[in-house]
């Protein structure tokens, strides 16, 4: 009997061993979740949108949507981890019909653009859309996911203001709201480290969450909003779940980054 208990519980040990091996190996497939389908022309999509695209560091060419506008600040977009810029057209013609400028970038891997996302990789991107735009007022966006390369990117190059739309304390604390039963913090590769780094960052910041949000809870974007290290301002949206309409182009979001660009306009 004890024998066979024990072959039992060393089976269930290497499976779970096994199990925990593939999981590491695969995680960025977990995490990265791209729509790689080129999206169509910007002008089919957003009216007066056009084409562009920036080289990275890392010698990636990444195609992108540019929306010109009469202000003098322009609004660059970080997606989520899914989706393509085509799933962020509706934002875009939200802050385009306020004169905001919009550059609607997608990462390696989303898109049509070559390359696969990691961590270091989506900050290499963003600081690539980033050097495109010039030297001109900028606010970042960053939605979700895009809230973390958001804030790296500010850390180290400040934007005249940060919103930061359904943000996560690192990525560990969202991985383990969706895998509760995963030592996630000990697998995890990419890190993220939201609220660490934002503590550092001395910009006007904005914080939106949706109070219905099951896969980033409000309660992680709230504790964001307490790491800020400059002005910050929240801004809840009462029943709101991570992927509502509201959440991409609902009157109180996009009011709030209007707000935030109207600080300091000539």
């Amino acid at each position: 009997m004890t024998t066979s208990l024990t072959r039992t519980a060393l089976v269930i040990v290497a499976v779970a061993v096994v199990l925990l091996g593939l999981l590491w190996l695969f995680q960025r497939q977990l995490i990265y979740l791209p729509d790689r389908r080129p999206a169509p022309p910007a002008g089919e999509v957003v009216p007066g949108a056009r084409d562009v695209s920036f080289t990275t560091r890392d010698g990636l060419r990444l195609r992108a949507w540019y929306v010109p506008g009469h202000r003098d600040v322009t609004v660059l977009v970080m997606g989520g981890n899914a989706g393509n810029r085509l799933h962020r057209a509706p934002l875009a013609r939200a802050l385009a019909a306020h004169g905001l400028p919009v550059l609607l970038m997608d990462y390696r891997g989303y898109g049509g653009n070559p390359g696969s996302p990691t961590e270091e990789g989506l900050y290499l991107d963003a600081l690539a859309a980033r050097q495109f735009l010039g030297d001109g007022r900028v606010i970042y966006f960053g939605e979700s996911l895009g809230a973390a390369v958001a804030t790296r990117l500010a850390l180290e190059h400040p934007p005249e203001g940060l919103v930061l739309r359904s943000p996560f304390t690192d990525l560990a604390a969202a991985g383990q709201v969706n895998y509760p039963f995963l030592p996630v913090r000990l697998l995890l590769r990419d890190r993220f480290p939201v609220s660490e780094r934002l503590a550092t960052v001395k910009v006007p910041t904005v914080v939106v969450y949706g109070t219905r949000d099951t896969i980033v809870p409000a309660r992680l974007s709230r504790e964001v909003a307490k790491a800020a290290g400059g002005q910050v301002t929240t801004v809840e949206m009462a029943g709101a779940g991570h992927n509502d309409l509201s959440m991409l182009n609902g009157d109180a979001l996009i009011r709030a980054v209007v707000e935030l660009a109207g600080r300091g306009s000539h």
